[in-house]
């Protein structure tokens, strides 16, 4: 499997490239800004992208879905709870003082337990608000795509419209703690963790 991390957007949200090394089909996770890097880096790889999927609807995750949707035609996840949020980035991003194109609607919507396949690749949709309400995780053997969910040592931001401090920590021990211990954790913000390290070190879940 192909893991390729971009740090985009003034904010520095990653964006994941994964990819089918057999099948050279790909996704693209929370394609945020930047979206000729990202084809750039695609191109590079010689991966065809299947799907674009959103781990929830805040800008800063989501504002070069236009570009990539119609460069690739890929098709476009996100959880419905967090959907009505891709025609209004451009005012979201206005209120940090920064700019975004408005989101295509969602060709996919995605509920906890769906499956996403792409060549020999499966990701399972755990959906995880708290963050937003339609905030999602991706999961595969070993690897968590975790979004804005959860972080190295701290958890995502609860104050943003639709965020809710005990429903995300609710989120993460019922759903993501419970996962294999050496499940690498890729985080919407920052380095890489694990569960395991999460289990011991986050203050936040103790």
């Amino acid at each position: 499997m192909i893991v390729k991390k971009l740090e985009v957007g003034p904010i520095m949200a990653n964006c994941f490239i994964v990819g089918c090394e057999t099948a050279k089909e790909a996704v693209v996770i929370d394609p945020g800004d930047d979206a000729d890097r990202i084809l750039m880096e695609l191109a590079k790889a010689e991966l065809t992208v299947k799907y674009l999927i959103n781990t929830h609807g805040h800008f800063d995750h989501v504002g070069a879905n236009k570009r990539m949707k119609e460069v690739t035609g890929a098709k476009l996840a996100i959880h419905p709870d967090d959907e009505p949020m891709l025609e209004q980035l451009s005012q979201s991003a206005q209120m940090f003082g920064l700019s975004a194109e408005n989101s295509p609607p969602a060709d996919i919507l995605l509920k906890d337990g769906d499956e996403l396949k792409f060549g020999e690749i499966t990701l399972k949709v755990i959906h995880t608000p708290g963050h937003s309400k339609g905030g999602i995780c991706l999961h595969t053997l070993g690897h968590l795509f975790a979004g804005d969910t959860l972080f190295a040592g701290s958890i995502g931001r609860t104050d943003l419209a639709g965020g809710d401090y005990d429903t995300l920590i609710s989120s993460i021990k019922e759903k993501l703690l419970p996962l294999e211990e050496g499940t690498v954790v890729y985080t919407g913000h920052g380095p890489e963790t694990s569960i395991s390290n999460e289990k011991r070190m986050n203050p936040f879940l103790r």
